[in-house]
């Protein structure tokens, strides 16, 4: 036989689309073509693989050896083509069984010596082959993410001998067992660390337990990033489905998921110099996951925000509302999951100044409304609350008066009470308050005539638009579900109205 079919599946997003290795062996000169639109890693396989196959004592046919990638107008990249090209020559030369590799998938990278590399995007090709019935081959590397994904019929291996030996039935390939990590853990950062911040928790467990976006105001050492950083601990816990689709992304980045991590919800900071690409995803051959998107079903924490460029944070405004970002190309488009919570930071003025015994900051007003402005009004009206963080002082903390005294409650202790009320908005509408659209909050919103009066006035004397007047409504049913209310009252609508400080800054 001089034409073997190997099964293989190349990465577009979190897609795992079925490529079929054809190769052909034809008289003619000594040489080998590959073709089926291969970046340059994959025409280098060419070199890997006979490498790999010689060293291991395989003969390499001295002949015309064609191979092409399917379907041809699929862009393929990365050396997850290896092992099945490798296993393709050995088939299409006689020295190996056809059927041996028919109802198999193969993705692995070689090295010279036949050993396999692990490759990236495991935990959707796990999921693709598992839809399909089909045995799929990995490198020993890649197991235990492959086993998060769970599913049967996944084999790791750590050498092409040991691949060859176990499709002749020699050897006895090592299933992935699957396994899923304890969902519980205890927080690494406590929230009874933040002393004499009372408003400001209070404000950020409505935000863990609506998945409500957050901008912090306050001076340096105010205590604004050490709130941030705890928040992932007051967070609910991911749900199987939400952490496969998180260990997904995370799997197409340059850092594999971890087992222990698995059911943690990824919390991101990026510096404020990243570009809008690397926030949003791009590159310039396929488009790989951004910020945004290693952050789904997590934190994306923005410290001082007014430092990222306008491009950037103008980027941020389309995701936050679909829950995806697109990244277009020539020939294709990816689709990427970006369901995060923006939690955002920034100075009163640009020198990170306090105010005076007036209130006032030393920085003139002409100063602070062109520094205000790097924020787009569009954008601040995407986020759900604003918050002040006033400074305390060192005084207070060493008198006591904002230290044992002003110690709040436990990550642990918040973190049951944000799960209780994200598991009735999850009973009730099936998703965070923050995901109501404007039908939902109409039917699960609604307000008494005087409420919806008090929502008027603050609107108009707030000069808020209509998306925070919808924002101020999710903020309010969120507060209740915190109570276990099953309306909005008027404290609840209050205290919403009361996060809505900041949308005169921009006015």
């Amino acid at each position: 036989m001089h034409l073997a079919t190997v099964h293989s599946r190349a990465c577009r997003g979190l897609e795992a689309i079925p490529v079929k290795v054809e190769v052909h062996i034809a008289p003619g000169l000594p040489s080998m073509h590959i073709v089926g639109l291969p970046e340059t890693a994959v025409r280098e396989s060419k070199y890997r693989v006979r490498a790999a196959l010689s060293q291991n004592r395989f003969e390499f046919p001295c002949r015309r050896i064609t191979v092409n990638l399917a379907p041809a107008d699929l862009p393929k990249e990365g050396g997850r083509f290896d092992l099945p090209i490798a296993l393709g020559i050995l088939a299409a030369s006689g020295q190996l069984p056809p059927d041996a590799i028919e109802n198999c998938e193969f993705i692995s990278e070689l090295s010279l010596s036949g050993s396999l590399l692990p490759v990236r995007g495991i935990i959707p090709a796990v999921l693709a082959a598992g839809a399909v019935r089909r045995n799929l081959v990995i490198p020993k590397d890649n197991a235990a993410e492959a086993g998060l994904a769970g599913g049967q019929g996944i084999y790791a291996a750590a050498h092409l001998l040991e691949v060859y030996g176990g499709l002749l039935g020699e050897v006895e390939l090592k299933p992935v067992d699957p396994h899923s990590p304890p969902s519980s853990a205890a927080a690494a950062l406590d929230m009874r660390d933040v002393r004499g911040q009372r408003q400001a928790v209070r404000a950020v467990e409505i935000a863990a337990a609506g998945r409500h976006h957050c901008l912090m105001l306050g001076s340096p050492g105010s205590g604004k990033t050490m709130l941030a950083n705890r928040l992932p601990g007051i967070l609910p816990p991911m749900c199987k489905d939400e952490a496969v689709e998180t260990a997904s992304v995370m799997s197409l980045g340059p850092e594999p998921p971890k087992p222990a991590h698995f059911y943690q919800r990824p919390f991101r900071s990026p510096h404020h110099t990243c570009t809008a690409v690397a926030l949003v995803g791009g590159g310039s051959s396929e488009p790989r996951p951004g910020e945004i998107s290693r952050a789904h079903n997590g934190v994306l924490f923005l410290d001082e925000l007014l430092e990222f460029s306008r491009q950037a944070l103008d980027a941020l405004r389309e995701p936050i509302e679909s829950g995806m970002v697109h990244i277009s190309r020539a020939g294709y488009s990816v689709s990427y999951p970006s369901r995060f919570q923006l939690i955002a930071a920034m100075n009163p003025c640009p020198d990170g100044s306090d105010t005076d015994e007036t209130g006032r900051c030393p920085c003139s007003e002409q100063r602070l409304r062109h520094y205000y402005r790097r924020l787009s009004a569009p954008m601040l009206d995407r986020i759900d609350i604003h918050i002040r963080v006033p400074r305390i002082r060192w005084s207070h903390l060493e008198k006591g008066e904002a230290g044992a005294a002003g110690r709040g409650e436990s990550s642990d202790v918040i973190r049951k009470r944000t799960a209780l009320a994200r598991q009735r908005q999850i009973k009730r509408q099936g998703n965070p308050n923050a995901c109501l659209g404007n039908k939902e909050i109409e039917k699960l919103c609604g307000l008494s005539a005087e409420d919806r009066a008090l929502l008027n006035r603050s609107a108009e004397r707030l000069q808020l638009s209509a998306r925070a007047c919808y924002r101020v409504l999710k903020v309010a049913r969120t507060i209740a579900d915190l109570a276990g209310a099953d309306t909005i009252a008027r404290p609840h609508l209050l205290e919403a109205i009361s996060y809505r400080s900041l949308d005169q800054l921009l006015k």
